[in-house]
């Protein structure tokens, strides 16, 4: 039996309730964190709470005292060992309003789901098989105050998902609407040439990644606009996100990459 937490309320899946005016239901008015745990701990934490924090004061919600890094943290340990999955688990925490009107909401405070999944030790370490990707077409990101969110408004993710599953690919990339490729479905890209490391800056639309900014934190990185020119011109590609950390990029299109460098900064970082 799955257990999720609903506003501090731990109950069971199937008896979940959340009212019909949920403003991420009606909207996608709210933020998610997607949390690796392990051994009972949160990966980057830190780096994961400022992110959510931040988004939540950008999104005019009112933060409420008792609403802070602890006591999130608590409840949402809670939860993985109500479910037993301290050991290692995917976690989502989701806030979001809880009501109102056309757009507004009555109240400014965010409730909160927290649910989590078993995860397959086996996705942590760098993949031995290279992931094909493709573009997607047809959509694009804007580029704009709230683009580097991690929100609740997913749509242009989701179509970008069926792009990939419609051409059996592992990943979709996404470009903005300048036409530069900005991340993928889930993660943000990375590139290589003649040895610099090299991303997309935030000001391009990208989410605000927390093993992005871990990498660039630990690594030298140039933030650099990415064209579709200059990734089929680059040496070696990976994507990145605070769950499956590191993968390489094997193939777009008839371009293959390499994976002799991701593979040092891989072990070098984990």
């Amino acid at each position: 039996m799955k257990y999720i937490n609903i506003n501090g309320k731990i109950t069971t899946i199937e008896n979940g309730r959340i009212p019909v005016d949920n403003g991420a239901f009606r909207y996608g008015y709210g933020l998610f964190e997607t949390m690796l745990i392990r051994d009972g701990n949160i990966m980057l934490k830190e780096y994961h709470w400022q992110r959510l924090l931040c988004g939540l004061q950008q999104l005019y919600f009112e933060i409420p005292p008792l609403m802070t890094p602890t006591s999130l943290e608590e409840e949402l340990l809670l939860i993985v060992k109500k479910n037993k999955l301290e050991k290692l688990c995917r976690v989502r925490l989701q806030l979001f309003a809880v009501g109102g009107g056309l757009y507004g909401h009555e109240n400014n405070q965010p409730g909160f789901l927290i649910e989590c999944f078993p995860l397959d030790a086996e996705s942590l370490p760098l993949n031995e098989n290279g992931l094909v990707v493709g573009f997607a077409t047809g959509i694009s990101k804007s580029m704009d105050s709230i683009s580097n969110l991690k929100s609740c408004n997913a749509l242009i993710y989701a179509i970008a998902a069926q792009h990939a599953k419609e051409h059996k690919w592992n990943d979709a990339l996404i470009s903005n609407t300048s036409g530069n490729i900005i991340e993928s479905t889930i993660a943000n890209i990375f590139w290589i040439k003649d040895e610099t490391v090299y991303t997309p800056p935030l000001s391009d639309g990208c989410i605000a990644g927390v093993m992005r900014r871990y990498i660039l934190e630990k690594i030298p990185v140039l933030e650099k606009s990415l064209s579709a020119n200059e990734l089929f011109l680059a040496d070696e590609v990976f994507l990145t996100n605070a769950v499956r950390r590191i993968k390489w990029l094997q193939q777009i299109n008839d371009t293959f990459y390499k994976n002799e460098q991701v593979n040092r900064i891989y072990h070098s970082l984990f």
